[in-house]
C-alpha cells in the first residue's frame, strides 16, 4: 500500500502531489490523458508551433507563494512579466488612443487621462490605492480551506473605512455598481467589467465587485507569461515531483474510486490497481463522483450532491491561431508595445450583458466579447523564426445550443466572427492568419474533461465560492463518509484560475489528518 493516489494532472492535483511528496510521502499519479497538466497544457497544435490547450497567462499563482516554496525555477519555470499587462483598443473611428495598464500606475493614469479624463485618472489612482489592500486579502483567503475563522484572519487589520456594514456591502455589490460608483468613461468601465468576468459571472451579478478589484493587484505582480508556454508551469510540477520520488503514470483514466478496509483501492480502465492510505481527486467534482458511486458510494448522496451543483450554461470557447504578423492596433499609443499581456476587446458592457443573455437562452452572441492574446512577441520559442501565435477567448458560448443544433456544424462560422472581432480593431490581422485550431464548449469537454465546457468546472457566482464550494458538505476538501478522500482543482475553494491554492490546501488538510489520527478515527467511525 502506498501512502498516496493523485488523480489527474492538472496543476492543482501535482501541487497537491508534490507537497505531499516532500512530506515524505509515496505518491503515484493516475492520468486519464497522455499529456500532462489538463488545462495547463502546451502542446505542438501547427507545425513548429508549442501552443496552450488550455490556460495562458497566469495571474493568481504568481501570488501565492507556492513557485517559491515548491523551488519550480530550479525545475525550469520561468516567468516573463505581461508589461503592459492589458490594452482596451478605441473602437473604430474612435480617434482618442486606447487605454493602456501598464504595471507602473503613474502610467497607467497618465494613460487614462489621455483616453479617457483626468477626472478617471484620478479615479483610478484612489481605485487602486483602496482595492489593492482589499484584493490582497482576498489573495491571503486564497491560500486555506474557508473555515469562517480563516476567513476573519484573512481580512483582519483591513481598513474599513466608513465602518464593517459599508465595507461588506461593498464587497459584496455587483462588478458594475462598483464601476460607475468610480469611473465616468463607459470604455475603461468595460474593460475593467471584462477582465473581471473572465471569472465567469457577468458583472451584474452580486458579490462579483472584488473580481473587479483583482485588477489593483497586477500593478504588484502583472500576469505572467511562463516561458515555453503554460504548459511549463506542470512541466516543473512533474519535475519537482519526480525528485522527490512520486511517478506519473499517462493514459489510463480511473475507472472506480472504493474503500478498502483501512484504505482507498484505486481501479483504471487498463486494469491498473492501486491501494493506497490516501486518495486526493484533482479532476471535476462531478467525475470524482462518477467514480465514487462506482466503487459503491451511497447513490442518494451522489444524487443529490450532483443536482445541487451548478456547472452552469458553458462559458465560453477559443480560436488558437499561427499567424506571420502580431496584431497591429491603430489606437496603439506610438512607441508603446500593447500586445505583451491581454487585449480587452469591448468597449460598452451592453456587449457584454447581450452575450451572457444569449448563452442563458443556448443563442450565439450577437457580437463575440473576446479578449485576444498573443505571446509570441514576449516568447519567441513558441514559434518558428519570422511567425507568431494569437488566442482569442470568447465569451459567453453556450455548451447547449437551442434548437437541437450542433456545435460541431457551427464551431467554424463562430470562430470566423471571433477573428472578425480583432480584426475590425486591428485592420489587416485577418490576413495574417496561417493556421487556426476551433475549441468549441464541446471541445472544451471532450479534450479536457471540462464538463459543460466550463473552465472553472462549476459556476463562479457567490452562492458556490469560499465555504459553498463546490457545496458546504464539499468545501473543507474532504467528503462525508470518505475518510482519507479529498478534493482539489478548480471545483474547490478559490476557484478556477491557475492559483494552485487548492492543491496546496488539500495536501495541507491530508498531512494534518494524518499527523493527528483524525484519519484513523473517521475510518473506525465509518466502518
Amino acid at each position: 500500500m502506498i501512502d498516496a493516489v493523485v488523480v489527474g494532472s492538472g496543476h492543482n492535483a501535482l501541487v497537491s502531489a508534490c507537497y505531499l511528496a516532500r512530506a515524505g510521502w509515496s505518491v503515484e499519479v493516475l492520468e486519464r490523458d497522455t499529456e500532462l497538466g489538463g488545462a495547463v497544457s502546451t502542446v505542438e497544435r501547427f507545425p513548429g508551433h508549442r501552443v496552450d490547450r488550455g490556460s495562458s497567462a497566469h495571474i493568481m499563482i504568481r501570488h501565492t507563494g507556492i513557485v517559491e516554496e515548491l523551488d519550480l525555477a530550479a525545475h525550469g519555470l520561468r516567468y516573463l512579466d505581461c508589461d503592459p499587462w492589458a490594452f482596451a483598443p478605441s473602437p473604430a473611428g474612435d480617434v482618442r488612443p486606447g487605454i493602456v495598464f501598464h504595471r507602473d500606475l503613474d502610467a497607467t493614469c497618465r494613460s487614462i487621462a489621455e483616453s479617457c479624463s483626468r477626472r478617471d485618472a484620478d479615479a483610478y489612482r484612489r481605485f487602486v490605492q483602496t482595492w489593492g489592500p482589499r484584493t490582497a486579502a482576498v489573495m491571503r483567503s486564497f491560500g486555506a480551506p474557508p473555515t469562517g475563522g480563516r476567513l476573519v484572519r484573512a481580512f483582519w487589520g483591513l481598513d474599513t473605512g466608513d465602518g464593517p456594514a459599508a465595507l461588506s456591502r461593498e464587497f459584496l455589490a455587483s462588478g458594475d455598481a462598483l464601476l460607475d460608483d468610480w469611473f465616468d468613461d463607459e470604455r475603461l468601465k468595460a474593460a475593467l467589467a471584462w477582465f473581471g468576468a473572465q471569472s465567469g459571472p457577468p458583472m451584474s451579478e452580486p458579490g462579483t465587485a472584488p473580481m473587479v478589484g483583482f485588477a489593483a493587484l497586477m500593478h504588484t505582480i502583472p500576469p505572467g507569461r511562463a516561458v515555453g508556454g503554460s504548459g511549463a508551469l506542470t512541466a516543473a510540477l512533474a519535475s519537482r515531483l519526480a525528485d522527490d520520488g512520486g511517478s506519473i503514470r499517462f493514459g489510463d483514466a480511473v475507472a472506480e474510486l472504493r474503500r478498502d478496509g483501512a484504505g482507498w483501492l484505486t481501479r483504471t480502465e487498463n486494469g491498473h490497481v492501486v491501494r493506497s492510505r490516501t486518495v486526493v481527486a484533482g479532476c471535476h467534482v462531478l467525475t470524482t463522483l462518477d467514480l465514487l458511486e462506482a466503487g459503491g458510494h451511497d447513490p442518494a448522496t451522489i444524487a443529490d450532491w450532483r443536482r445541487r451543483i451548478r456547472v452552469g450554461p458553458g462559458i465560453g470557447m477559443v480560436v488558437r491561431l499561427g499567424t506571420d504578423s502580431l496584431p497591429r492596433y491603430p489606437s496603439a499609443p506610438d512607441g508603446v508595445t500593447v500586445t505583451s499581456g491581454l487585449q480587452m476587446l469591448v468597449s460598452d458592457r451592453a456587449q457584454l450583458r447581450l452575450a451572457h443573455g444569449a448563452a442563458l437562452a443556448g443563442e450565439l452572441p450577437p457580437r463575440p466579447a473576446v479578449l485576444a492574446m498573443s505571446f509570441s512577441g514576449l516568447d519567441p520559442s513558441l514559434c518558428p523564426p519570422g511567425e507568431h501565435q494569437a488566442t482569442l477567448w470568447s465569451q459567453w458560448h453556450p455548451y447547449t445550443l437551442s434548437g437541437g443544433r450542433r456545435w460541431a456544424d457551427l464551431a467554424e462560422a463562430e470562430g470566423d466572427r471571433i477573428v472578425a472581432e480583432l480584426d475590425r480593431l486591428a485592420p489587416g490581422f485577418g490576413a495574417s492568419v496561417r493556421h487556426r485550431l476551433v475549441q468549441s464548449p464541446a471541445d472544451l469537454e471532450s479534450e479536457l474533461g471540462l464538463i459543460g465546457g466550463n473552465v472553472m468546472h462549476v459556476e463562479m457566482s457567490l452562492d458556490q465560492m469560499f465555504m459553498w464550494r463546490p457545496l458546504p458538505e464539499l468545501s473543507g476538501h474532504r467528503v462525508p463518509d470518505a475518510a482519507g478522500l479529498y478534493l482539489t482543482g478548480a471545483s474547490t475553494h478559490p476557484g478556477g484560475g491557475v492559483s494552485g491554492s487548492s492543491g496546496r490546501s488539500a495536501a495541507r488538510v491530508a498531512l494534518s489528518d494524518a499527523r493527528t489520527g483524525r484519519l484513523r478515527r473517521l475510518v473506525r467511525r465509518a466502518r
